[in-house]
């Protein structure tokens, strides 16, 4: 119910619109490319699916607007606070967050990915669950400068808020009350995001 409260306030109709729901999803979609276990994909299409049902002018481009540059925000900030944590001799709370989240066979597959295709490879991360911090850390663990991952982080943010955003505007239009085409939307990413590790279970049980 958080999160669908989360969604519901994210966009909101007339002045309070612009007073609250976008820089309530803003913030949000920030503190979820921080801190890699807010469900983000979620949150934008759950707007998108308000959006949908709102008759504001370009109400789903404000979305879009708002989840893709928080989105990028965000990772640029992790990227920086992880670059200063390689720097250091302690190392950082930052860098290790991303280290613990960043398993040794996906960091291994990120870096073999990074060195046959570059930067391009940000934008299928951020698409794949649990695919973005792997392949930041084989950035960081590569020294690529700030300025180069943030070429390549700059489409993969607006790839990923489309992504989500098509889910929830199908979500919309399956539904004529919003609130059930948010429960749609977020069954559906979260159904997406737990896809890949329900895979790799089934994997590992079938090869014992």
């Amino acid at each position: 119910m958080t999160l669908l409260a989360a969604a519901g306030s994210a966009v909101t109709t007339g002045s309070t619109q612009q007073a609250i729901g976008y820089p309530t999803l803003f913030v949000l979609v920030l503190v979820g490319a921080l801190v890699p276990v807010v469900p983000t994909g979620a949150l934008v299409s759950s707007a998108a699916v308000v959006a949908f049902h709102q008759t504001v002018p370009f109400a789903l481009l404000l979305v879009f607007v708002t989840a893709s540059c928080a989105a990028f925000l965000g990772d640029i900030a992790l990227y920086w606070l992880g670059r200063r944590g390689m720097r250091s001799r302690n190392g950082s709370r930052w860098l290790e967050a991303i280290r613990r989240r960043a398993p040794e066979d996906r960091l291994a597959q990120a870096q073999g990915k990074l060195d046959d295709h570059g930067v391009t490879v940000l934008v299928l991360s951020r698409l794949v669950p649990a695919g973005r911090v792997p392949v930041m850390l084989a950035c960081l663990l590569a020294e690529l400068p700030l300025r180069r991952f943030a070429r390549g982080d700059l489409p993969a943010c607006l790839a990923w808020a489309v992504t989500y955003q098509l889910i929830g505007i199908l979500g919309g239009s399956l539904f004529a009350e919003p609130w059930q085409g948010v429960v749609a939307a977020v069954a559906l990413t979260l159904l997406i995001s737990a896809a890949p590790s329900v895979w790799r279970r089934m994997r590992r049980a079938a090869s014992h």
